[in-house]
Parts: structure tokens; sequence; C-alpha cells
């Protein structure tokens, strides 16, 4: 952990509260811990999932032991945040009750593996959730050839919760990528400008280990040991290096602050083109995304900036070749 610091990573680890596997010791030392079914009399499995339990969070007790349990990882490891795991599963009134207690340990961040959409008073706890309704649409917008203005409605709900909450913008996890198929079985050629859209629409991006690769067909087993198959041959590293560090250090892709403004541009194909300006002060960065099958020529609205804008990824301004992105940032640099 301290070599971590020193490298300048936050580290947040997987917290699965909501329930255990059946051979926790808390079954033989706390089975009041537990939901029981009322049938059988044993305790009460998750839904869909055999070999998981679930806890009981009417009992304080186990509320205190998880919350202690929490509290020992910062204590003892210094972490810096939980990313926790179907946190609607678990009542809000819990994360309500532990947050202030495990951040008066040190201030965490905390991601929770919900939609603010379906859960808005989750919201209100977390500093960021997963955008699944987004995920699903785009799956759709792709496989079913939707109209484009479909997306973007989605799009205006999020953007409605405002920034007192971040969302998590993903092509792929570790429950996609085995359950229902890579980003690219799922989008195709769109796969990499919705890479594109997560680093630079409002919020905070979420890998997934081989994208870089990529992984374009290589399903990943989820319970059994199943290596990434590494090959030294790194055909995205660049291109993710190059998102990653325009959203860490470009003030106009600051996720979740209110003096940054996220405005949608008109262009002559508005029916196949999303582009959008991010604006803080005068920094400033413009994303053009093709969600076309087709190569589009499109036109811009005039902005004084767009004189002093630089290009990343493509050589020929203000044209997308689909479904590839186009970014432009102004500055030293460009970004697509």
């Amino acid at each position: 952990m301290d070599t971590a610091h020193e490298l300048g990573f936050k580290v947040i680890i997987d917290w699965v509260a909501n329930h255990t596997g059946w051979d926790h010791v808390w079954t033989k030392s706390h089975p009041d811990y537990y939901l029981h079914d009322s049938v059988t009399g044993t305790f009460h499995v998750a839904s869909g999932m055999d070999d998981i339990i679930e806890l009981n969070f009417q009992n304080p007790e186990l509320r205190k032991a998880m919350i202690d349990a929490m509290k020992y990882w910062v204590q003892e490891c210094d972490i810096d945040g939980f990313r926790c795991d179907l946190a609607s599963w678990v009542e809000v009134d819990f994360w309500q009750e532990a947050r202030p207690q495990v951040d008066a340990v040190k201030p965490l961040f905390w991601l929770g593996e919900f939609d603010e959409l379906e859960g808005p008073d989750y919201g209100k706890v977390f500093d960021a959730s997963y955008s699944w309704k987004w995920m699903h649409k785009t799956k759709d917008f792709y496989q079913q050839h939707q109209p484009l203005h479909e997306l973007l409605d989605l799009l205006q709900q999020y953007s409605h919760i405002g920034d007192s909450s971040m969302r998590a913008w993903f092509t792929t996890n570790h429950d996609e990528n085995s359950w229902n198929g890579t980003e690219y079985e799922k989008y195709g050629d769109m796969a990499k400008a919705l890479a594109v859209f997560s680093c630079t629409w409002n919020g905070v991006p979420l890998i997934y280990s081989g994208q870089e690769l990529p992984l374009k067909d290589k399903r990943l087993k989820f319970f059994d040991k199943d290596p990434i198959p590494w090959t030294g041959k790194y055909e995205l590293h660049d291109f993710y290096k190059t998102l990653l560090t325009l959203h860490a250090t470009h003030t106009a892709l600051r996720g979740g602050d209110p003096a940054v403004q996220t405005h949608k541009l008109s262009t002559t194909a508005d029916d196949k083109i999303f582009a959008y300006l991010r604006k803080n002060g005068a920094d400033e960065v413009l994303v053009v995304l093709n969600l076309s099958r087709e190569e589009r020529d499109l036109i811009l609205p005039i902005m004084p900036s767009m004189a002093h804008l630089k290009m990343l990824f493509r050589k020929h301004p203000m044209i997308s070749v689909p479904p590839k992105a186009l970014i432009c940032s102004p500055g030293n640099t460009w970004f697509t």
C-alpha cells in the first residue's frame, strides 16, 4: 500500500456488504447475522445466486460488525475508498450510518454499484455510481439500430441528477465480460467511440483489465482462474493513456465540478453525430463522436476558441471515421 501511494495511486477495495459465502465464519459464530428462509429454516439464498447467503441489516450487531470491518481496512491498510458491490441491495440507511463513521477515520472515495436513476437516495451517500442504464442502452442502440435521440434523451436524465454525485461510465466490467460478452461483441466498432465518451463526459471513467489489449473475443471465466492473455502487445495502450491523461489533467473534464459546463453542439448530421463541448473558464475540450456506421463529413458552429484547438487521434480536422471519435482540446494537445 505504501508503494502504491508513493507512486501516486489511490487504492479502493471491493466491499461486498449484502452477502457472504456459505463457509463464512459468521455462519457458525453469528448465525443471527443472516436472513433465514421461512420455509427451510436455513440461511436465505440471494436472488438467482445459490452460492451466496444474505445478511440481515435489521440486526444492529451485524451493522456494527460490518462497520468495524470497514474501519479495519482503513486503520490497518490506509486504503482510500470502497467499491461497494450491489450497494442498492443493502438498505440505504445502513450506508447513511456507515459512511460518517468510517470517514471519521479517514475521508474516503465511495463508489456504489447502483444506478442513480433507479436509486436516487443512494446517490446522496455515494460519491459515484454505475451508469447501468446507459451501458444497456448503448448496446441496444448499436445492435438494434435505434435513433441517436434515444441515447441523448437518457443522457439528459443523468445530467439532471446534478454534480453532487458522479456517474462512472464504462463499456465493460468483470460481470459484463463474463456473462454478456466483450465490449466488441456488444458494440462492434463503436466500442472506441464509447471509450472516448466515458473519458470525456461529466463523471469518471471506469476501465477494466485487458481493455488495453483489447479483449475482442475473450470472455473471462467468472468462477475459474482464467488469466488475461497478456501477449506483450498492447494495441490500445497509447489510446487509453492519452484519454486518461487528458481526463486527469484537463480542467474542463473534471467530474462533479459545478464550474464545468457541458454543451451539446448542433451539427449538419445530428442524427449520426454526437458533438459536445466541455468548458471550465477559458479551458475547453471539444468532442465529436460519429456513432453511425458510415463516414460522415460535418459542419460545426464556428467558435472563436476553435482557432486554438489541437487535435488528437486523427489528422483531418472536424471529420470522424465511423465510429471513431474526434476530440479537440485547446492548448498544447489534441485528443480523440
